[in-house]
């Protein structure tokens, strides 16, 4: 008796579930370059996350949780945390700082 009810597949199942699993074997996304994540798009050449390489950094407001993940302070801020001692000092450079023992000697 053919499968009643199996619409005349006689036991084949439908591919859409385990078996298909197995051949997805391609990465669409790989690292990208400007924020870490695996979102940049190797056929499009585009961060799903970031945007890159648009100059802009890709950004909603319908997604504040997002634009506070990754606002400024949220890193290691290498270059803004020295940035109000050297405003203090009106940015000088290529100075060498005089000794204080040489200050308090000659007065």
């Amino acid at each position: 008796c053919a499968g009643v009810g199996d619409g005349g597949r006689r036991g084949r199942r439908m591919t859409k579930g385990t078996s298909s699993f197995g051949k997805r074997t391609s990465k669409t996304h790989t690292l990208c370059v400007r924020c870490g994540r695996r979102s940049y798009h190797i056929q499009k050449s585009r961060c799903a996350s970031c945007g890159y390489p648009a100059a802009r950094k890709r950004t909603f407001n319908w997604s504040t949780k997002s634009k506070r993940r990754r606002t400024d302070g949220t890193g290691r801020k290498e270059y803004t945390r020295h940035l109000s001692r050297r405003f203090k000092n009106g940015f000088r450079e290529g100075t060498q700082a005089t000794l204080k023992r040489a200050i308090a000697s000659s007065a």
